[in-house]
């Protein structure tokens, strides 16, 4: 199960399910057990509950409905601004808190004769009329912005995939990969098409989309528009479509015109949840960036269940959606034991009829709080919930974000855990893309990502069942276990009898389960109380009360920890105190705590830089423990915080950094400790404070320097004193490894940003790329050559760009063989750009160093091995299913199938050496391979490694991609290829997986 959201608190975190239906009278966009193309529900008679609950809401929105908003007069092909639901997603990227968060996988299962031509036309079309799915994403100065580009064909990736139907089924893998590889919200696009064929007549399609472009309510409008266009296509007559709605720029206009009467809204909306705290069940997620790994728990309901549901709610004027909710507000209230609780759901902006043809992302964020004090019965409690829901559904335009800044430092609780980390939804089975003249059948695909802290959901059907899925760094698999228990008996006890007070019905309090750390602790006699308090840069701090005549000390405390916790979960220290200093809600006291509040930084550092710039942005100057929070900040505010300090003192910084960091003096210690270290390396690499780089001999510059080939470079020249020039994106330019580089903003879509980097430098080496957009890697390479003026120019090239070549062993610079891959071919297009450039009188020589995979500890690298050319058997494994691996041809073909890789590092030392004198591979095409591995080697590492039962499944029909007999020399860079320590295939497999 897979769902989106947006922040809910100013910082990553917790809002947007997708998937909507109709809740309460309003289109509420709920969370969907599996990504689907139709979410329209089945008709069905409508209750009583549900025409009261509609008539109310109808009466309060005539009563408090604003007059509807000219629709602004804007070129259509002009920048226009970012919705608030877009502006949120976009920040999640800003905060590098996106990658597959927010993906919109659709796949299904097409069987009978598909015209793979006509789809493609199809879904081209389908971009021409839905301009939002064509749009990117990027800014003026600090200011977000949409821009529409023109129509061009959609590629339709197509991928034999006849092995599928066997044993060794790799389609889910291959399913996986594709639908988790995130977006470049600035270079575009957010749409993708990868089609699977298992047979003549047998499809898999998967359309993969950012949410930043859809909602649960455009997915039935796309699926529509596409079957049409595809009929058109294929039986070549021109397409009947009913008149598409306003354009998505169009709405994000009216909305932002709207501004100052939806944030006048919002004051009242912050007013009601004054004094609202999160759920206390969810642990708090120390800072930075979040796995979010999600755990499902699944447990089933009657038929019978779900009709006695529904009939409660008619009898009480709700629907089954307020039914389900008042059930999860009862059972959390049981488990949390707390009265006052807030609540999370989704609603739709398309009541509007113009807008329900408008394809984007149009769902907001409802703050549902509602107390449950006196021990109501049931029947009261969905009465309260009822009237909450309605409350908030009545002012379903007034953007969360908006309320937010409201909050400021109270949409979080003491431990940093946002408000809104706990949603409800009714969500109903995915439903296939239908094509006409197929036959269509939902493939679910879950991608493991949890959006929420806490999410608890009933799927309607013909098996229907209730669900809770979790993020597991927020909660623990046996309480969220315990919680489902408690959620699907409450839902069986108040479908037969409503009456009974909360305290009747099944449930169990199970908020304070114990850290694994407490747990251990406090298992010995010895010990009276125990607690720990996350680190957000490290182990957590462990203190415990002890007592009795021998009472153990805090290393030998710790010491016994080792027995019963895995080395990654163990405490820094166990500091042993008298009595444990708590807070009123039972969380310990960091402040009391010894060494639990860093030490307040000395008044070093920019701060007087830092306090102006928060004073412009918030209205104010704070003094230098002010909170960002407190004063009004949040997300938007952060990330522009953050680049006018990068503007006014040149050093890195994040509106994640601004995020954590939370006050003046605590961000300027953060400045002038990044000073120190970037000093500290110029000391190192013999630079200068406030030379240029035209006085620094020997800079080169560096493209994808916080990619994981980059990162390793970067190192390699940093270590050899090279003075670096490093490329990067604003957002990335606080990562440690940049620490003493010069830092050159820009990125390969921005052509003049390419120009400006490489103006003045001694050397260029090249190792960015999208990997998938081979235009702006074309475009990108012609501007950097174009600046070039001299000095050593090595391109990071592919084996990939030999293409299939007809022998097994492949001689360094050898001809191509065909076929070779769109990404091959992008490579070969570069190489050509640069010799030709090269053979300029005034240019200085290229060397193009074609490269295998590239394994190595950086997370990046780490991604890739899960995502990228292996993903498919990583995940086989991952899953327990079997590995299909190539088995040896017959006739004297070629008997060995595998992988050339080179270790991060070893291809780190071959490019300095381009850039090194002397340079013995100047104006050469040369490889770098650390190493050949079986494919039958690599999977069983792999499967010994992740502890998988996976067999390993020899086939001749196994993946063609596999099929790799070639042995690549590399000769020449011999020397700096030779592995040091750590640096053979399983050690460093061992670290990417661990």
């Amino acid at each position: 199960m897979n769902a989106t959201e947006h922040p809910a608190d100013g910082q990553p975190a917790d809002g947007y399910p997708i998937d909507g239906q109709p809740a309460d009278g309003q289109p509420v966009d709920g969370q969907a057990t599996t990504p689907r193309t139709d979410t329209t529900p089945s008709p069905a008679p409508q209750a009583a509950g549900d025409q009261a609950d509609q008539a109310d809401l109808l009466r309060r929105a005539r009563r408090n409905r604003p007059a509807a908003a000219p629709r602004p007069a804007a070129p259509e092909d002009g920048p226009a601004p970012l919705s608030h639901a877009q502006q949120r997603m976009w920040l999640m990227e800003h905060l590098g808190q996106g990658g597959a968060l927010y993906n919109v996988p659709l796949a299904t299962r097409l069987r009978g004769p598909l015209d793979p031509a006509a789809l493609a036309t199809a879904l081209t079309g389908l971009t021409e009329r839905h301009a939002v799915l064509r749009t990117r994403y990027g800014s003026h100065g600090d200011q977000p912005h949409q821009q529409t580009d023109p129509v061009t064909p959609v590629p339709l990736r197509t991928v034999d995939a006849t092995w599928e139907d066997g044993a060794g089924n790799n389609a889910p893998a291959l399913l996986a990969a594709e639908a988790a590889r995130p977006f470049d919200l600035a270079a575009g696009p957010v749409l993708r098409a990868l089609l699977l064929r298992h047979g003549p007549q047998d499809h898999t399609l998967l359309l993969t989309i950012h949410h930043i472009a859809v909602d649960g309510g455009s997915l039935p409008v796309l699926a529509a528009d596409l079957a049409a266009l595809y009929a058109a296509a294929r039986d070549g007559h021109d397409p009947r479509l009913p008149q598409p709605g306003p354009t998505y720029a169009e709405y994000a206009r009216g909305e932002r015109a709207r501004d100052a009467e939806l944030t006048a809204a919002a004051d009242a909306r912050a007013a009601r949840l004054a004094g609202a705290r999160p759920l206390p069940l969810l642990r708090p997620v120390p800072a930075g960036a979040r796995e979010r790994r999600a755990a499902l728990h699944t447990a089933p309901l009657t038929p019978a269940t779900v009709e006695g549901l529904r009939r409660l709610g008619a009898r009480h004027g709700a629907t089954l959606f307020a039914v389900v909710l008042a059930a999860a507000f009862a059972t959390l209230a049981t488990a949390a034991g707390r009265t006052d609780l807030t609540l999370g759901c989704a609603s739709g902006q398309r009541l509007r009829p113009e807008l329900r043809r408008t394809v984007g992302l149009g769902v907001n964020t409802l703050a549902v709080r509602t107390d449950l004090a006196g021990d109501p019965t049931f029947t009261d409690t969905l009465g309260l919930v009822r009237a909450a829901l309605l409350d908030a559904q009545q002012h379903h335009e007034v953007p969360f974000d908006l309320v937010v800044e409201r909050l400021g430092s109270a949409a979080r609780g003491a431990d940093g855990t946002p408000l809104l980390s706990v949603s409800c939804d009714l969500v109903h089975p995915a439903e296939p893309l239908t094509l006409p003249g197929l036959t269509s059948e939902n493939v679910e695909l879950d991608l493991g990502l949890a959006k929420f802290g806490l999410a608890l959901l009933v799927e309607e059907g013909p098996q229907p069942r209730c669900l809770v899925q979790h993020d597991r760094d927020a909660l623990d698999e046996a309480t969220a276990g315990r919680l489902l228990d408690a959620f699907a008996r409450l839902l069986g006890a108040v479908a037969e009898d409503a009456d009974r007070p909360l305290s009747a019905l099944p449930g169990a309090l199970l908020a304070g389960a114990p850290h694994p750390v407490v747990s251990a602790l406090t298992a010995d006699p010895r010990v009276v109380d125990a607690a720990v308090v996350e680190a957000a840069d490290g182990p957590p701090l462990a203190y415990a009360v002890v007592r009795g005549p021998v009472a153990p000390t805090g290393s030998e405390l710790r010491a016994a920890l080792r027995r019963h916790l895995a080395p990654g979960r163990l405490p820094h220290a166990v500091t042993l105190v008298d009595a444990l200093p708590r807070l009123p809600d039972g969380t310990p006291d960091r402040g009391r705590l010894p060494g639990a509040t860093p030490a307040a930084p000395d008044a070093r550092g920019p701060l007087d830089t830092v306090r102006t710039a928060f004073g412009e942005l918030l209205g104010t100057t704070p003094g230098a423990d002010g909170d960002f929070f407190a004063l009004g900040g949040h997300s938007l505010v952060a990330v522009q915080l953050a680049e006018r300090l990068r503007t006014r003192t040149g050093l890195p910084l994040t509106g994640l950094d601004v995020l954590e960091q939370r006050t003046p003096r605590a961000l300027a210690a953060l400045l002038a400790t990044r000073e120190d270290e970037r000093r500290a390396a110029r000391a190192r690499t013999g630079a200068r404070p406030g030379a240029s780089a035209r006085s620094r001999a020997g800079t080169v510059l560096l493209t994808g320097a916080t990619g994981g080939v980059g990162a390793a470079v970067l190192q390699e020249l940093m270590a050899q004193g090279r003075p670096v020039r490093a490329l990067v994106r604003p957002e990335s330019a606080h990562l440690p490894a940049l620490h003493g580089a010069e830092l050159a903003e820009g990125d390969l879509a921005d052509a003049d940003s390419l120009r400006r980097a490489v103006e003045g430098v001694d050397a260029v080496i090249h190792a960015a790329c999208t990997f998938t957009e081979h235009a702006v890697d074309l475009a990108a390479m012609r501007a950097l050559v174009e600046g070039w003026r001299g000095g050593p120019f090595v391109f990071v090239s592919s084996i990939d760009a030999y293409g299939r070549p007809a022998g097994t062993d492949v001689a360094e610079g050898g001809p191509t063989g065909e076929p070779v891959s769109p990404y091959g071919q992008a490579k070969l297009d570069c190489e050509r750009i640069l010799f030709e450039a090269a053979a300029a009188p005034d240019r200085g020589p290229a060397t193009v160093v074609r490269a295998p995979i590239v394994w190595g500890p950086h997370q990046r690298l780490r991604d890739q091995l899960r995502w990228g050319s292996t993903g498919a058997l990583y995940q086989a494994a991952l899953a327990g299913r079997p590995i299909t691996l190539p088995t040896p041809a017959p006739d004297g073909r070629p008997g060995w199938y595998g992988a050339s890789w080179v270790h991060a590092a070893a291809l780190a030392r071959a490019l300095a050496a381009c850039v090194g004198e002397p340079n013995p591979v100047a104006g050469r095409i040369v490889n770098a391979v650390s190493g050949h591995v079986s494919w039958t080697d690599f999977g069983t590492e792999l499967v010994r490694l992740l502890g998988s039962a996976s067999p390993l499944d020899l086939r001749p029909d196994a993946d063609p991609e596999l099929r790799r007999p070639w042995h690549y020399r590399a000769e020449a860079l011999s020397a700096a290829l030779t592995p040091e320590p750590g640096e053979d295939w399983r050690s460093v497999l061992a670290a990417m997986v661990g």
